[in-house]
């Protein structure tokens, strides 16, 4: 089952201490404070089959999670989703905010100015320090994302 990004934020305590934020699980790293890193090294690493997509809610200028699709599959901090699963999950946990999606057709700089997010050089670690966790979370090869994605696909049939 997919576990929505508003139940992983960071406290107000990590928002304001990036090296207690930093240390926090992988999976709570790239929830909240980190996704779009994720997306878009995802993005760099397979390129052409999947778009960044961003998690607004209705009334907001800015997206409240960022993730990858392929249109169909969702990859994210809780690892591959069926889109319609991400957003029927975070759709419950928050039903104010009324989410929908949206592609997101910018790099990772020009959408951390616009949107109020850090971009990798601001974070309190060297951003070549966030590889690591990157390529943990991220599969090695593109070959390993489509057979990831039909072992899903013949899961849920």
């Amino acid at each position: 089952m997919y576990i929505p990004c508003s139940e992983l934020r960071r406290t107000p305590l990590e928002r304001f201490d990036q090296d207690l934020a930093w240390h926090r699980d992988d999976q709570w790293f790239f929830a909240a404070g980190a996704c779009r890193i994720l997306a878009y090294e995802f993005i760099e690493v397979h390129r052409g089959r999947f778009t960044v997509v961003g998690l607004w809610p209705r009334t907001a200028a800015d997206p409240s999670h960022v993730f990858v699709c392929d249109g169909s599959w969702a990859f994210d901090h809780s690892g591959w989703t069926p889109v319609a699963e991400l957003l029927e999950v975070s759709r419950a946990a928050e039903p104010d905010a009324d989410y929908y999606q949206r592609p997101i057709a910018m790099d990772l700089d020009e959408f951390c100015a616009r949107h109020w997010h850090r971009s990798p050089a601001e974070f309190a670690q060297d951003p070549p320090a966030t590889r690591p966790r990157l390529h943990r979370a991220i599969p090695a090869t593109k070959d390993t994302v489509m057979e990831h994605t039909a072992r899903c696909r013949w899961q849920t049939s």
